[in-house]
């Protein structure tokens, strides 16, 4: 049963439970002759739990210039938790669509989902409509099908909606340029903490942060189709919020550690001081740079990724985060711990593009990779790594406990990769696609392509094939 309830101002659908597909909507245009050159962003606050789903809108403003395709309506990716839709409400023709995740999505995955309430603010970008359009939010159930959850109809001649340019804040520099907005992958890298003094580091930093993405592959083979800028958006004072160590900040994009009660996990809730802030530049992907020596990071598809700066790991951080926002990669590790709800008997078939649930052997999604011989599931040292893991984990824990500065938990994060470097070398289908058990947060039932991977471990393994496959899948739908 679905039940609706639409506010006066036709702004706000709620939804206690979905259990029927939204109908299949015509085919799409195959040119966006429906649209100015201008970007649209509708404000949501999305708030949840105890079994209730509630999508508001807050507010309709223009974001900037548009920086994505002006061909492709649809770019066939079908990932993320949800999928927006911009519909023509006389003929219920596609005109645009996107998928994408949220913190709201992780946030349904932990115990605290299914006690209270929470809102959270994301945001849905498209070109500027020449008429009124109806927006559709869908979202993904446990089959992979997308369900209607909202729906509203945008009028861009409302007064509701406020078409002046986005206010000026930061500076814009560009690191490299190659071509078009419209024809490249825009990405726009902006500081965290980083006080006005602050500001040479940052450029350094984003240089040696962005030099480090590109000498990865496939991101290294396909630098030509993409654009990078940076935003300068100097803080009060240095350093972020991290409210586990006491260190207490309020910065520009509210960017903060401890998210959902994990140390390590960096993110900003405040998703309309992030889309102001970002809107100075064109792009299609954002990535934070917080000014901090603590391990840390996170990446949300089509959302944010953040990583420090000065941790002896910023490099794998950065790179493997952005994987995550990018290519919408799930993590392949499972030892490590982490505030979502783990450990059900029955996993569905992930829709990230490298793990999977083996349903059937037969139909694994990357089954043209898998060398003939190559055994599904496929056999690794799983009990002994798991024992490592875990002896460093302990050792992790006891750091922290004691209050141990970021260089404790670097050099032991150095010593882990060259244990775990020394392990995969041993591996009899080390290098080869297969199905190894183990991934996505889940020791049993769910398993990742390769035996190594920078989504697995923070050896010097690299994207995996099939993670890069999926990354160049991604550029290529910007064309």
């Amino acid at each position: 049963m679905r039940t609706r309830t639409l506010l006066a101002l036709g702004f706000t659908s709620i939804f206690l439970a979905v259990s029927s597909p939204a109908p299949s909507a015509p085919p799409a245009a195959a040119i966006l002759d429906s649209f100015t050159p201008q970007t649209m962003r509708v404000d949501l606050l999305h708030t949840g739990g105890r079994g209730v789903e509630i999508v508001v809108v807050d507010r309709i403003l223009n974001d900037g210039p548009w920086a994505g395709s002006l061909s492709t309506a649809d770019d066939g990716l079908g990932l993320g938790n949800y999928r927006f839709e911009v519909l023509d409400p006389a003929t219920g023709r596609l005109l645009y669509a996107r998928g994408y995740s949220s913190i709201y999505a992780e946030w349904e995955t932990t115990p605290e989902a299914k006690s209270t309430h929470r809102t959270f603010r994301e945001s849905l970008r498209l070109p500027w409509p020449l008429k009124p359009v109806q927006v559709v939010l869908k979202k993904r159930d446990r089959r992979n099908l997308f369900r209607e959850v909202f729906s509203t109809l945008v009028d861009p001649a409302s007064p509701d909606v406020n078409p002046a340019p986005p206010p000026k804040v930061g500076a814009v520099w560009t690191v490299f340029e190659s071509g078009p907005s419209t024809e490249k992958v825009d990405l726009l890298v902006l500081g965290e903490g980083y006080a006005e003094k602050d500001l040479p580091k940052f450029r350094s930093d984003v240089k040696r942060m962005v030099d480090t993405l590109f000498r990865y592959e496939p991101f290294k083979s396909r630098k030509a189709d993409f654009n990078v800028r940076a935003l300068d958006l100097p803080s009060g004072e240095g350093g972020v919020h991290r409210p586990q160590s006491k260190l207490f900040r309020r910065t520009p994009l509210q960017v903060q550690y401890n998210v959902f009660g994990s140390e390590r996990y960096v993110l900003t809730y405040d998703d309309r001081a992030l889309r102001d802030a970002a809107a100075q530049a064109p792009y299609d992907v954002l990535e934070i740079l917080v000014n901090d020596a603590q391990y840390g990071g996170g990446g949300i598809y089509n959302h944010q990724a953040t990583a420090s700066a000065d941790t002896g790991f910023a490099d794998y951080v950065f790179v493997h985060e952005f994987g995550h926002h990018f290519a919408a990669l799930a993590d392949e590790y499972y030892t490590s711990d982490v505030a979502y709800e783990t450990g059900a008997a029955d996993l569905p078939e992930p829709w990230e593009p490298n793990v999977t649930a083996l349903k059937d052997p037969a139909t694994l999604k990357w089954k043209d990779l898998v060398a003939a011989g190559t055994p599904l599931p496929t056999p690794w040292s799983k009990e002994a790594f798991e024992k490592t893991s875990r002896d460093f984990q302990a050792r992790r824990k006891a750091l922290l406990a004691a209050g141990a500065p970021p260089t404790a938990i670097d050099d032991l994060f150095r010593e882990q990769k060259k244990v775990e470097a020394a392990f995969f070398a041993k591996e009899k289908f080390m290098g080869k696609v297969g199905a190894f058990e183990g991934a996505a947060y889940e020791a049993k039932g769910l398993y990742r392509s390769s035996a190594d991977c920078i989504m697995f471990t923070r050896t010097d393994a690299g994207f995996c094939p099939v993670c890069r496959r999926a990354i160049e899948k991604v550029v290529d739908s910007y064309r």
